[in-house]
């Protein structure tokens, strides 16, 4: 028996750069858990798979350690959660116990909405879903870093960029993160957003230059490129940090949540079977 697979869910983009980003992202998940080979699914809905990985996807097991990790969607791409969930059977044909870990960066609609939906429709009998990736402070260094980069100094103003929810418990992660932002940096942010909510980010950014801010930055709190992304370069700031993207830090806050989840899984089984790094 393997251990728990670990399925990443993620929003889903039209960007290719957005989907390459993803695939690249579950990979270090699968070399950091010690598994072997990996690849990617994607399909459908819009996809742009003409430079994304497209082979269908199982890492090899070489024991009871590694895990198998596979990649999900919500929202424009498939393969969904539930799809996937229905595909994890060991050569046996039985179901094999699933970790889901929300690739979110604030719990909104989709973390508290429609993973739950699709664990229920896949009618997979063992899994756990671990909290969504932020808000956390690994993500907050890691913003700093990317701020600094795109050539933030201390003295510019920051705009702490989100895409937004109509969700009030996603609104509050991301006034969490925008403060571990502001702690790491030692200075204020203020907080705009791209899709959903108020203030938005241009706005934001006028208002920092009428109240005398010579320079303005806008700190990505985005997962990886696409839309979202672009459009911060169109809001008037001097400069747009890069979206958080694929990090050793970000790759080991996946594998930690899988770890503690997995263990807890699998104490609840008659198998039990030790998840590498627990």
């Amino acid at each position: 028996m393997t251990a728990p697979a670990l399925v990443l869910v993620a929003h889903g983009t039209r960007s290719t750069r957005g989907v390459q980003m993803i695939a690249a992202l579950a990979e270090a998940v699968t070399r950091e858990l010690g598994v072997g080979e990996y690849g990617v699914a994607i399909s459908g809905r819009d996809a742009d798979t003409s430079a994304a990985p497209v082979c269908e996807h199982r890492a090899v097991a070489h024991g009871l350690e590694n895990p198998w990790v596979r990649t999900a969607f919500v929202d424009v791409l498939g393969p969904s959660p539930s799809e996937v969930l229905r595909d994890l059977t060991d050569a046996q044909g039985e179901s094999v116990p699933a970790v889901v870990v929300p690739a979110f960066l604030a719990s909104g609609y989709h973390v508290y909405q429609d993973v739950p939906r699709e664990v229920t429709e896949s009618g997979h009998p063992e899994v756990a879903v671990t909290p969504a990736m932020g808000p956390d402070p690994a993500l907050a260094r890691i913003m700093a870093m990317r701020l600094r980069a795109a050539g933030w100094r201390p003295g510019d103003a920051v705009v702490f960029a989100a895409a937004g929810s109509s969700d009030a418990r996603a609104r509050q992660d991301v006034r969490r993160a925008a403060g571990m932002l502001a702690e790491h940096l030692g200075v204020p942010v203020r907080i705009g957003y791209v899709a959903t909510g108020a203030p938005r980010i241009p706005e934001v950014v006028a208002e920092l230059r009428d109240s005398g801010a010579r320079r303005v930055f806008i700190a990505s709190y985005l997962l990886a490129h696409g839309l979202f992304q672009q459009r911060l370069h169109d809001a008037g700031a001097d400069g747009v940090a890069e979206p958080i993207g694929v990090h050793p830090a970000v790759v080991r806050l996946i594998a930690d949540r899988y770890r503690a989840a997995a263990q807890e899984l699998m104490r609840a089984s008659t198998f039990p079977v030790q998840v590498r790094g627990a």
